[in-house]
């Protein structure tokens, strides 16, 4: 495939990811948790005994595969997007405060961020993990926790850059308020590396939480993420190679592209490689 087209597949993956995401309940053909113990393990459509009513075979409960895959995908999609959100803003805030205003308070946040960073992000999410506790929304804090000092240092940086040209100094001589001053004219101007930060940012939370839910430390039934059946499936790899293939592929999947879209911006954005 022609290298120019790989970033319109992966947007197009993305897209559909998170309309799998969004209308999950409609889009499926079974119920996520509907099981039939008379279609125990059929192989996916094509395979000797698979049948057109599961395109993607049946696990151990005879659940569909394809309906789990989609209910995972909401689930996956939802929390690293949320994850990044709420990340992102806090960073982005705390790298706005401590670029502009400089002193002491870049010295305190910086420090902070430095020993967050400083930390291997799934040993912390481990030990954050097992102190919280395990389900969807203390998997959200776990990401936010872990995430947010990349956006901090990030913005951090470009704030340094931004507040010493023209424009800012101009608007200072004008005598806007400082707080203007960054809203309105420094952070829009970081806007584009943050972009960037945000989508690779996915594929790194889609990973996250799945290896966390694959080790049995985030989310649990019945609630479904793709780690979840990725667990699930792999006592069963020996005669049912379908329960793992599929939610690793999706994984794989999502992460690549997504990647591969946050690689194609940082190259828009900045030809240079600055960012």
């Amino acid at each position: 495939m022609p290298p120019a087209r790989l970033p319109i597949l992966a947007i197009a993956v993305c897209v559909l990811l998170i309309v799998a995401a969004l209308l999950g309940g409609v889009l499926a053909p079974y119920a996520a948790d509907e099981a039939d113990f008379g279609a125990v393990m059929v192989p996916p459509y094509g395979l000797e005994g698979g049948t057109v009513a599961h395109l993607l075979g049946t696990d151990q409960l005879g659940r569909d595969m394809l309906s789990r895959l989609i209910a995972g995908t909401r689930i996956s999609m939802l929390t690293a997007g949320a994850a990044v959100l709420v990340a992102g803003t806090i960073g982005v805030l705390l790298g706005l405060i401590a670029g502009y205003l400089g002193g002491l308070v870049d010295a305190a946040i910086m420090r902070l961020v430095d020993a967050f960073l400083a930390l291997p992000f799934i040993l912390m999410a481990l030990a954050l993990v097992a102190a919280l506790g395990t389900g969807v929304g203390n998997i959200i804090l776990v990401m936010i926790l872990t995430n947010w000092a990349r956006y901090a240092r990030l913005v951090r940086s470009e704030v340094l850059s931004i507040k010493r040209r023209d424009f800012v100094l101009l608007a200072r001589v004008a005598g806007v308020r400082p707080l203007t001053i960054a809203m309105r004219h420094v952070l829009p101007n970081a806007q584009t590396s943050i972009l960037v930060l945000a989508v690779l940012d996915v594929g790194r939370a889609i990973i996250l939480e799945s290896s966390l839910s694959f080790l049995g430390l985030g989310i649990q039934p019945p609630d479904m993420s793709w780690g979840l059946i990725l667990a699930q499936g792999r006592t069963y790899m020996g005669i049912a190679w379908w329960l793992t293939v599929w939610p690793g592929l999706a994984i794989v999947l999502a992460v690549v592209c997504f990647n591969t879209v946050g690689e194609r911006l940082r190259v828009k954005f900045d030809p240079r490689g600055a960012l």
